[in-house]
């Protein structure tokens, strides 16, 4: 699922591979999928896209967005997987949403499980986009003590950890995904209520949050993901569905799963209290 540093990574190889290349033919679904959302109808992009060149992409919160001539952006966000190929490679045949490009490149947008695919004009109007957009990003400097013990404090005491970092969008672009890391390097639980936090926590956790992310973003993303070639992501995960069966990376011991707030939390019962 992309989350912050997901977004960031695909948008900097989208913009390195597509910059001055021009758009020649936009295919609607050839496999439609009841999870998958368009702003507006698939078949009329190709009518909007056409004939315009890629001037830019960019990435923030959980969405990543190519920019067109006459600022026209096709971006997309959460499950939304995309590949791009080459002449002479192999295209698939089911994809949500295909751009030919040109050159010979062509772009093929899947859905695993459920995404959004947009295509609009600067103003597009979706909540989720204009909150991670206009958000302060957690790597930023603006994202600084103030901000963050700013919402810890607004948020209501008996919120776990999870669900204040991963809920609201209080943090565009940190989700279950990011945060299980965030929170082993912290010590805390993800059922640990916030209110109960001391204040040597919530340093441990502004700490992590800055520091984990950080790194991810460097790594250009996550093991658990993958980029716009089908590599994975250079940064190791700690806690996730790749390592959990390997025990605690610190203490050794046996590490959680757990269904929790509609998602899987991982998690070491001995070094996260």
């Amino acid at each position: 699922m992309i989350e912050l540093p997901e977004a960031l990574a695909r948008a900097d190889e989208l913009k390195s591979e597509l910059k001055g290349k021009r758009a020649e033919k936009v295919w609607p679904p050839s496999s439609p999928h009841k999870f998958c959302w368009f702003n507006g109808e698939a078949s009329s992009y190709d009518d909007m896209l056409s004939g315009r060149k890629v001037v830019d992409a960019q990435g923030f919160g959980i969405f990543a967005e190519i920019i067109f001539e006459g600022d026209l952006r096709v971006c997309f966000n959460d499950g939304v997987n995309v590949r791009i190929f080459g002449e002479g490679d192999n295209i698939p045949g089911k994809y949500q949403l295909r751009i030919d490009f040109s050159d010979g490149t062509v772009l093929v947008f899947t859905v695993a499980m459920y995404g959004s695919i947009a295509c609009a004009d600067g103003s597009y109007d979706n909540e989720y986009y204009i909150v991670s957009k206009n958000s302060i990003s957690p790597i930023s400097p603006e994202f600084d003590h103030t901000y963050f013990f700013g919402l810890l404090d607004s948020a209501k005491p008996n919120l776990s950890a999870k669900a204040f970092l991963a809920t609201k969008q209080r943090i565009p672009g940190l989700g279950n995904g990011v945060l299980q890391d965030i929170l082993f390097e912290a010590g805390i639980h993800p059922k640990k209520k916030i209110g109960s936090f001391t204040e040597h926590e919530k340093e441990l956790l502004f700490v992590s949050i800055k520091e984990v992310l950080s790194e991810m973003v460097r790594l250009r993303g996550r093991d658990t993901e993958k980029d716009l070639w089908g590599n994975p992501g250079g940064y190791k995960t700690k806690l996730s569905k790749n390592t959990y069966k390997d025990g605690c990376p610190k203490c050794g011991g046996e590490i959680t799963k757990a269904a929790y707030l509609g998602g899987t939390v991982y998690f070491c019962p001995e070094c996260q209290t």
